[in-house]
C-alpha cells in the first residue's frame, strides 16, 4: 500500500501486522525528541547512529515502527538494503504525550518480543523517564521511573545519560 501511494498522505505504522494511525506530532513532542536526539548524538559520537522518527523492521511480529529515537549500530550503507533490525538496535526511545498507553503496551511488547535490550519512554504528561530493560520470557519486567539523576544504557556501560537533559 505504501509503494502504491495509498497511505502517502497519512502517518501510519505497522504493528503486529496491523496499520496503526499515528497522531499528529505536537510541539512538546517535536521539541523533546529533537533536543534529546542532539544530546545523544553528542554523547555517543561515532559509537552509534541516532535515528529520529525513522523506520525499524521487526520481521517476527510483522512490524515496521517509527520510534521517536532509535540508537542503532552505525552500519552506514547497509541501511540502503534494510531498515534497522532488532539485532542492529541498542535502544529505543518514545516521547509520549497522548500515546502512553500504546507506547507502554503493544509497542513495548513488540520491542521486548523482538529482543531489543532496552526501551525508554519519556512521559511528557508527568515529565518522567520510564526505563524498560530487564527482558524475561519476551517481556520487559518492572520498569524504573526516573525524574532526576543519570541512567547508563546497557550497551554503553561507560556512558551516563542525564535524565534532566531528556526532560528539560
Amino acid at each position: 500500500m505504501i509503494a502504491a501511494g495509498i497511505l502517502s498522505d497519512r502517518r501510519v505504522e505497522l504493528l503486529n501486522g496491523e496499520i496503526i494511525e499515528m497522531p499528529p506530532e505536537g510541539e512538546p513532542h517535536a521539541y523533546y525528541s529533537r533536543t534529546s536526539a542532539k544530546y545523544l548524538e553528542q554523547l555517543l559520537g561515532d559509537r552509534a547512529e541516532v535515528l529520529q522518527g525513522k523506520p525499524i523492521t521487526i520481521p517476527a511480529t510483522q512490524s515496521e515502527l517509527e520510534p521517536d529515537i532509535a540508537v542503532v549500530h552505525p552500519l552506514g550503507r547497509e541501511y540502503l538494503r534494510h531498515h534497522p533490525y532488532p539485532e542492529n538496535i541498542f535502544w529505543l526511545i518514545e516521547f509520549s504525550n497522548t500515546s502512553l498507553k500504546k507506547d507502554a503496551d503493544p509497542k513495548a511488547r513488540a520491542y521486548a518480543a523482538a529482543g531489543i535490550p532496552e526501551y525508554w519512554i519519556v512521559n511528557l504528561q508527568k515529565m518522567e523517564l520510564i526505563v524498560m530493560r530487564d527482558l524475561r520470557d519476551g517481556r520487559y519486567q518492572p520498569e524504573i521511573i526516573l525524574t532526576t539523576g543519570t541512567v547508563t544504557p546497557l550497551s554503553f556501560p561507560d556512558l551516563e545519560v542525564s535524565v534532566r537533559c531528556l526532560l528539560d
